[in-house]
């Protein structure tokens, strides 16, 4: 069964982003529910109960018809915060270095223009979702707990919740001030790690 990933930073860690009120709240709480639910879902179905996350999100189209709902919105959860707690780091911020900012700028021209795409993207997602960028460099949004694993992607190698859980209580209704301030805590080296390894 499945349970809550532990962070590699304490709750206040990221405050020149997210303050350690969101983040207790979306950890312990939102993505909690999604493991709670996710396993309850499960409950019954005891040889699906050893497959991998990512296993269980790629292939839940092929799942029994009663399961495909709550593994793609609970499972689905579950797999896109745990890729999303390693995507930000204290250390954060700046710019990446070596082949994926070389690749970064051949394919957007450079950094600061690979910043603003993604960023509106990430701020146009309509109602709950997330924006990613995938190995190939493309950006793509999902809607709700949707992961583009479950079209046939790699895992993303950088993602941003851009639920309102995620940023209500320090930006209200301002989506586009949370995801600048996204790119300060952004772990570069962990994305460079999932880049070179893809």
């Amino acid at each position: 069964m499945f349970s809550l990933p532990k962070l590699d930073y304490q709750y206040d860690a990221l405050e020149k982003c997210i303050s350690k009120e969101i983040m207790e709240l979306h950890h312990s709480k939102h993505h909690q529910t999604y493991v709670d639910k996710l396993n309850a879902a499960l409950e019954n179905h005891a040889d699906f109960q050893s497959k991998s996350i990512e296993e269980l999100v790629r292939g839940v189209n092929e799942l029994p018809k009663e399961l495909q709902k709550p593994v793609r919105n609970f499972g689905g959860g579950h797999y896109n915060h745990s890729l999303f707690w390693k995507f930000m780091s204290p250390d954060g911020g700046g710019q990446p270095e070596g082949k994926l900012a070389n690749d970064i700028n051949s394919k957007y021209g450079d950094f600061q223009k690979f910043v603003d795409e993604f960023s509106a993207q990430a701020v146009g997602v309509f109602g709950s979702g997330w924006a990613w960028l995938l190995d190939d460099l493309s950006i793509v949004t999902t809607a709700n707990q949707d992961s583009p694993i479950m079209d046939g992607e790699q895992p993303p190698i950088l993602g941003i919740d851009v639920w309102e859980h995620a940023y209500y209580l320090d930006y209200t209704y301002k989506r586009p001030d949370y995801v600048k301030a996204f790119w300060e805590v952004v772990n570069w080296p962990e994305v460079a790690r999932r880049y070179n390894n893809s």
